[in-house]
């Protein structure tokens, strides 16, 4: 393909970005301008209460290359990124991260690889110095239980950013659930993949959006998404505490055919009583994730609404 026919798509899901906005465009159209291909960068406003939207107004008015989506309102990294991959129309899209943490230097050899026929491009982090110890061990743990758990692979230490041909996002736009784990969804269509190493540098503007909370529940969105080891998992811990129980039954009828009726020991029996309970809702915990993931999918919600379209 001929630069005039071959079009790159960056998608850049943004919410209250307003300050990193500018540095990120002045990082990434110079070198985006030097590449052999045509391009365009969408912004997806993910329902910003400050001042992005308007500023991204006055970019796509400025600059021909650059478009933007609005949503309706704030649903979500997984949803903007969805709106996104529905809507560009590019050869090749890169979805990156506006806090300018995903190196745009990284792009050219992406595109590189590219051009020489891969169809995914997966930008590796080799050094996480720049997060917190904590961070750092939650994301190693992570990882390496989705590996065991998942039977569709998702690379380690590869977040949203990668290159992926127009086949590949063809294919994503082909999956219909609602619970949007994008880092497996990515992943799942597979196809032919090269990767390229970075270290991931500090936030340069404004504040993450992603406490330990919230990643700890899209940890667990990861896992239910993509695995049914757990409910697997607990079928065989009933089967294991069942038949202990039933060794401990036998012991107890035993040992009063033998001895007779000794005094009940009454902490022993609140113990065993606490310990099942909490087995029980732990099991109906894990149920319930799956559960409350099947009604989300039977209700068909739209995963985003569009409010407006910019620069299209």
């Amino acid at each position: 393909m001929s630069k005039k026919t071959t079009l790159l798509s960056i998608l850049v899901p943004c919410y209250n970005e307003q300050d990193s906005i500018e540095p990120f465009t002045q990082e990434i159209l110079p070198i985006l301008s030097e590449l052999p291909c045509n391009f365009e960068i969408i912004f997806v406003d993910d329902g910003s209460d400050d001042a992005t939207l308007l500023l991204l107004t006055r970019l796509c008015e400025k600059n021909a290359c650059i478009k933007a989506i609005s949503l309706s309102r704030h649903f979500g990294k997984e949803a903007a990124l969805t709106a996104g991959l529905d809507i560009v129309e590019g050869d090749a899209v890169i979805p990156i991260d506006v806090d300018l943490q995903d190196p745009v230097e990284l792009i050219p050899e992406m595109v590189s690889k590219w051009k020489s026929g891969v169809e995914v491009v997966l930008a590796k982090r080799i050094d996480r110095r720049a997060e917190s110890l904590f961070r750092r061990a939650t994301a190693r743990g992570f990882y390496k239980l989705i590996a065991y758990l998942s039977a569709s692979p998702i690379p380690r230490d590869v977040g949203d950013y990668r290159l992926m041909d127009k086949i590949v996002v063809s294919a994503i736009r082909q999956l219909p659930e609602k619970n949007r784990f994008m880092k497996g969804l990515l992943s799942w269509p597979g196809y032919t993949t090269d990767v390229v190493e970075y270290s991931r540098p500090q936030r340069s503007t404004g504040s993450s959006k992603w406490r330990t909370w919230r990643l700890f529940n899209h940890a667990l969105d990861g896992i239910f998404s993509f695995s049914t080891a757990p409910l697997r998992m607990w079928t065989y811990i009933g089967m294991i505490l069942s038949f202990f129980s039933l060794m401990y039954l036998l012991y107890i009828v035993f040992k009063t055919l033998i001895f007779g009726i000794d005094l009940p020991g009454y902490a022993s029996i609140v113990s065993i009583i606490l310990f099942f309970s909490g087995i029980n809702l732990i099991g109906l915990g894990i149920l319930g994730e799956y559960l409350g993931r099947v009604f989300i999918e039977v209700k068909q919600r739209p995963v985003y609404l569009i409010k407006e379209k910019i620069g299209f």
